[in-house]
Formats: C-alpha cells, sequence, structure tokens
C-alpha cells in the first residue's frame, strides 16, 4: 500500500464507515430479537421496522457530523455525538410507530433489548475503527504532514499539543520563521527549514498536507503576503490564533450572519446538549425522590421533634446565568440571626448546630431537598454547588474566572466535591481548588462525566472530614 493511499481514498472511507453503522443497526435488532424471542423466525413487520430503521440511519447519522473527517477529535466527543444520533433514531422510529401503527402489537422487550445493544455495538465498532486506524497510523500511513510558518511561542505550543496527542496523526516537518538566529537549528526536535519566503520553494518539492499559520494577530500584513505566495499550492492553509494567552472556557469556533466567530468562554449548555442535561437532571430526580421519600419524611419528623422552626432552611443563591435562585435544604441549625450582608460558615463544633443537624451534615443528607430545586428547574444533580450570594461578592474580585461557575446550572455534587474540595472555605487556597475543579468540570461537561461524578458521591462523597 502506497503512503497516501488512504488520504486519496477518503471517500471510501468514509462510505464504509456508513455502511458499517447501517450494518450494524440493523445487525443488532435481529440478535436483539433473538435474544428476547428464542428463535430467529421474525415477522413480516419486525423486518419491515429492521429496514425503516436502518434507512433512518443513513438520513439522521450525518445530520451529526458522523462522517466528516475527525482528525484530532478525541474519542469521548465521537462517542456523545455516536449516542445522539442513536436516540434520535430511536426516537424517531418510535414516534413512527405511534403515529402510523397506534394498535401495533411490536414487542417492547425486544424495542428496549435493540436500543442497548445498537448503542453497544456502534460504540465498539467506531472503537474498533479509531484502532485499525491508530495502527496504520503507527506504520506511516493515514498521516497528515504539516509544516509551521511562525516558529515563537504559539508554534512551540502547538508541537507540544501534538507531541501528546500523536492519536491525531499530524506530523509536523519543520518550521518557517524569519528570525536570522533560528536558521539551520532545531526547535523541539523539529527542523527550521527557513524563513517564511522559502516555504513555497520547499512545498514545490516536498509532500505537504497542510501549512498551520502561528504567525501573531498583529502580523496581519505578513499573513497576507504568505498567502499570496502560496496561491498556487494545493495543500489546506490553516490559521491558528493566538488565543492561549486568553483563560478560555469551553471555547469554540461558530459562525453567526457569515461571521465567523471564536467563543473565548461559553457555556456547554445548549442546543441537544442543554435538552440532553434537562432529561437527566429531571428523570433521575424524580426516580431519586420516589426511592428517598420515606427517608425524608422521617427526617422531617425527627427536625420537628428535636428543635423549633421550619423544617426546611430556604437561601438565596446564585443560579444559571447568576440569577438568584433558592435554594432548599433540611435545616440543621437552631434558629439565629445574622448581621446584615454576612453569612457565616459553618465550623467544626459549631454551637448554632443541632445534634440532629451535625448528623444530616456529615452524611450530606440534609442536602435531600435539592432533588426538588432540581425538579423545580433551579438546580442540576451535577454541577458547582451553590454559593450563598455574600460569598460570591467576597470571592468574585479575588479568585480568577470565579463568576464563569455560574454560566450552568448549581448542582446537587459535583467535580470538586467528590474531589474533596467541600464544606468550608476558610483559606483562599481552598476556595481557588473548588473553582479550579468547577471550571475543569465545564470545560469537559459530557453525560459520562455526570455519570462518573455520581457513581463517586454514591461510593465517597456523602461522608467527608470536611462537612460539618
Amino acid at each position: 500500500m502506497q503512503k497516501g493511499f488512504l488520504k486519496q481514498h477518503s471517500h471510501l472511507l468514509t462510505n464504509l464507515l456508513r455502511a458499517t453503522d447501517a450494518s450494524v443497526c440493523f445487525f443488532s435488532g435481529f440478535l436483539a430479537f433473538r435474544m428476547t424471542q428464542n428463535h430467529w423466525d421474525i415477522p413480516p413487520k419486525e423486518i419491515y421496522i429492521l429496514f425503516f430503521l436502518t434507512s433512518l440511519v443513513f438520513f439522521v447519522f450525518p445530520l451529526f457530523s458522523l462522517y466528516q473527517g475527525y482528525r484530532g477529535i478525541r474519542i469521548e466527543y465521537e462517542m456523545r455525538k455516536v449516542f445522539l444520533a442513536w436516540a434520535s433514531v430511536f426516537f424517531l422510529l418510535s414516534a413512527f410507530i405511534l403515529l402510523a401503527e397506534p394498535n401495533a402489537n411490536y414487542s417492547r422487550s425486544w424495542l428496549l433489548v435493540w436500543s442497548g445493544l445498537g448503542g453497544i455495538t456502534l460504540f465498539f465498532s467506531r472503537f474498533i475503527l479509531r484502532r485499525v486506524l491508530y495502527w496504520f497510523r503507527s506504520k506511516g500511513y493515514n498521516y497528515r504532514e504539516i509544516v509551521i510558518i511562525g516558529a515563537g511561542e504559539l508554534g512551540q505550543k502547538i508541537v507540544d499539543h501534538l507531541s501528546e496527542g500523536t492519536w491525531a496523526g499530524i506530523s509536523v516537518i519543520g518550521f518557517f520563521d524569519d528570525n536570522e538566529e533560528l536558521q539551520e537549528k532545531s526547535i523541539q526536535g523539529i527542523p527550521i527549514l527557513g524563513t517564511v519566503n522559502q516555504a513555497k520553494n520547499y512545498m514545490e518539492n516536498h509532500r505537504v498536507d497542510q501549512v498551520w499559520i502561528t504567525l501573531p494577530l498583529r502580523a496581519e500584513k505578513r499573513m497576507k503576503e504568505v498567502l499570496h505566495q502560496l496561491r498556487h499550492h494545493t495543500a489546506e492553509i490553516c490559521f491558528v490564533p493566538d488565543i492561549f494567552g486568553f483563560q478560555l472556557l469551553n471555547h469554540s469556533i461558530t459562525e453567526i450572519a457569515n461571521i465567523p466567530i471564536v467563543n473565548l468562554s461559553s457555556s456547554p449548555m445548549v442546543g441537544t446538549n442543554r435538552v440532553i442535561k434537562e432529561i437527566e437532571d429531571r428523570l433521575l430526580a424524580l426516580i431519586i425522590l420516589v426511592l428517598i421519600s420515606p427517608v425524608m419524611i422521617l427526617i422531617a419528623i425527627g427536625i420537628k421533634i428535636t428543635s423549633k422552626g421550619p423544617i426546611l432552611f430556604k437561601q438565596k443563591r446564585h443560579g444559571w446565568n447568576g440569577k438568584p435562585v433558592q435554594i432548599w435544604k433540611f435545616r440543621s441549625m437552631y434558629i439565629h440571626t445574622e448581621k446584615s450582608g454576612m453569612i457565616t460558615q459553618a465550623q467544626k463544633k459549631d454551637s448554632r448546630i443541632t445534634p440532629l443537624g451535625y448528623f444530616l451534615r456529615r452524611t450530606s443528607l440534609d442536602e435531600l431537598p435539592q432533588f426538588i430545586n432540581v425538579l423545580q428547574g433551579r438546580m442540576s444533580i451535577v454541577g458547582p454547588r451553590p454559593h450563598a450570594i455574600e460569598h460570591n461578592e467576597i470571592y468574585k474580585d479575588v479568585v480568577q474566572q470565579y463568576m464563569r461557575r455560574h454560566i450552568v446550572k448549581p448542582g446537587i455534587t459535583g467535580w470538586a466535591q467528590v474531589n474533596g474540595w467541600r464544606g468550608a472555605t476558610d483559606t483562599l487556597e481552598k476556595m481557588e481548588k473548588r473553582i479550579e475543579h468547577d471550571l475543569y468540570y465545564i470545560e469537559n461537561w459530557s453525560v459520562f462525566f455526570d455519570i462518573k461524578i455520581i457513581l463517586m458521591t454514591l461510593f465517597i462523597g456523602f461522608i467527608h472530614k470536611n462537612a460539618y
């Protein structure tokens, strides 16, 4: 096989992937039928359903960009798109069955097993494809060879990132830079091939798939000259904006009114992500409330018997987009008053805490009413923990990007909490670490990340030495 064969026949790979996805969905339906009905004799109406779903795959999956080049895209991102596409296909199939044949007697167990089995086999087939591509790249195939114009700080950062992400299949041949002191030298093992003006001649005699321009934003005139010099070359030319100096949060590139826009800081809870998060929150909250309702009733009775005052403690805290929302907890303190504009955090052996309240706080049972807040849409099950408004006023000018944690809904549990950063924030370092983890969660959000945090909370997150 010649070098560059996979690149030249990428359309064949795309068509093969389309056929593979459709085949996986079709035959997983066959296998699901066998698993639930104990025979292979599928009735004609089920055969029609199999072919109808397969046709949906051909039309729906491309809408989720599953067949565009995903070189450099992490597997977590690809799997999330596969999940959304498969869920959409099954939603459309269910809607079709209800509208077209409302009285049809399809096996619900078959459809349920098919939905799970199809998703698993899709994930597995995509994973296998990636491993095959990794193997080809390890043999020198399916690589993109690039040159970088600009060997400054940005260009060097690009090399660092690419060296850590070998799965992307991108090989840097060399730099072109006008700095005379760098000529005939190398940076991080990557040679300086010449000045920027020499890039054109080099590319005419060597294979170059892409040119990455990493010149600073102020070098607009020089960039135009580079584009003019390379106008006859067929290599892809990419501009890498120097945004590494900014404090980025869930950054992306989009287009508004045909104008390319770089989002330096934005919420991940938009579009389908927002819908998925809402479904996840409301469904889980409803199930959990049904399961824990006897425990909540017992706690409510205990609070009423052991101390005077209301069962619930209600407090205004910042919610999504910084809007104040009322958060509920089981009351764990005796009734007391605070100075205006001040909120005193609970301390170890705090005299304001009732004996029952001490147990509730240590076990996080005082947080259970917040599942009602989730059903109300004020909170999420997973997200940054909401702080008192007075504390936000103190820390927003002290901790970098403190208020950016409010671009998602506050949560009952979060990445900071399962990593030990919960309880009183009596030092600036503790608050900084909590915010660092909150922003990491926002930057890396996914349904699977939420599930991981929920599972960690179940096993290690309820009782903690800092909870008092």
